[in-house]
């Protein structure tokens, strides 16, 4: 009897090709009858395939209309993920504003999460008078593009210790309190009903007691020189050993996963945390990312694999409803990341 083999199309830009589409990938899909086949997005996807699955990180309206097009055509296909719930993150502020939506669970070894506060300026005339209307915060603050596109721009953040810090920067800005958190930050990555935590450094805290002599902005390459004259970078890092890092409580990183997970309609995410030194137990969701870099997460090649599987076989689908355009999240269950896994990590 010949075993079914499936097909999953992939539209990704050659940058995103180059780092996920390894060998390793694609030879472990095929031993698993899945087909990893490229999309050529000079053609229409509608002359493609068939596809039993579209994977992609595009956008704009041509592709979307392209995506809707293709579901009329073929519409037991399965899209991951839809761009309207992609769009969600690619504003700064509606990107955290979906952690509100997380209900929080009794199971959490006492731990809390949220997000830092942060508001948005949208006229250049008042970028300089951000202070003033700040809603409480204080120096020294985050700023940061609203429009978060996976650009180059889009990555140029700035630490601002006084109002000073806000004369090149230009509008929309996202304006972001700065939170001490011991120069680690926690990488949590989804896929599917899959969560993995990592641990990796991050900026420097910075003492109290120097900020009455800082002025201006400097950019995030060079917050590390803040705390230490006589140090660089390098012995920074030496000193501070991951190892000796607590992860965050399991059942927290689990929660916060399947919270967004469900909010956002999305299967394949990433999310960064840190934690608050001055509370302890309390957690700070700052970045979600769609599609963020799995080949650089260990065995990743098995994960995808099987969250391709899954997809494939409905034990996980996605139904796209051409009538209303709209599309809900179901697994076997009928529920959302009822098995979710949370794997402890290291830096490795």
């Amino acid at each position: 009897m010949t075993t079914k083999r499936f097909s999953v199309g992939y539209a990704l830009l050659l940058k995103k090709q180059k780092s996920f589409i390894q060998d390793s990938l694609v030879n472990l899909a095929k031993e698993r009858g899945i087909d990893l086949i490229k999309i050529d997005t000079d053609k229409p996807l509608v002359d493609q395939g068939p596809f039993d699955c579209v994977l992609h990180k595009l956008h704009g309206e041509e592709w979307r209309e392209q995506l809707r097009e293709f579901l009329v055509y073929n519409s037991n296909a399965i899209v991951v993920d839809f761009p309207d719930a992609i769009e969600r993150l690619r504003n700064r502020i509606s990107m955290l504003d979906v952690v509100s939506e997380i209900e929080a669970v009794e199971d959490n070894e006492a731990a809390t999460f949220g997000i830092p506060k942060q508001f948005v300026i949208y006229e250049p005339e008042k970028l300089k008078d951000a202070a003033s209307c700040g809603e409480g915060l204080k120096f020294p603050v985050i700023a940061k593009p609203l429009v978060a596109d996976g650009s180059a721009k889009s990555h140029k953040m700035l630490l601002i210790f006084s109002n000073e810090g806000f004369d090149k920067l230009k509008s929309p800005t996202v304006v972001q309190e700065f939170v001490n958190h011991g120069g680690v930050i926690f990488k949590v990555y989804v896929v599917g009903k899959y969560v993995k935590c990592v641990k990796r450094k991050s900026l420097p805290d910075i003492a109290e007691e120097k900020l009455d002599g800082l002025r201006g902005s400097l950019s995030f390459s060079q917050v590390s020189n803040l705390t230490s004259d006589d140090r660089n970078d390098d012995e920074y890092y030496k000193m501070l050993d991951l190892e000796d890092v607590a992860m965050p409580p399991i059942s927290l990183i689990t929660n916060i996963a399947c919270g967004l997970r469900k909010a956002m309609k999305l299967h394949l995410f990433n999310f960064d945390v840190i934690r608050d030194t001055k509370v302890g137990n309390r957690y700070l969701v700052i970045d979600i990312n769609y599609f963020p870099g799995y080949a650089k997460m260990p065995g990743y090649e098995t994960v995808l694999t099987d969250f391709f599987w899954d997809v494939l076989n409905k034990k996980e689908a996605r139904l796209f409803n051409c009538k209303n355009e709209s599309m809900k999240l179901v697994d076997d269950n009928g529920g959302y990341c009822e098995e979710a896994r949370c794997h402890n990590g290291s830096s490795g």
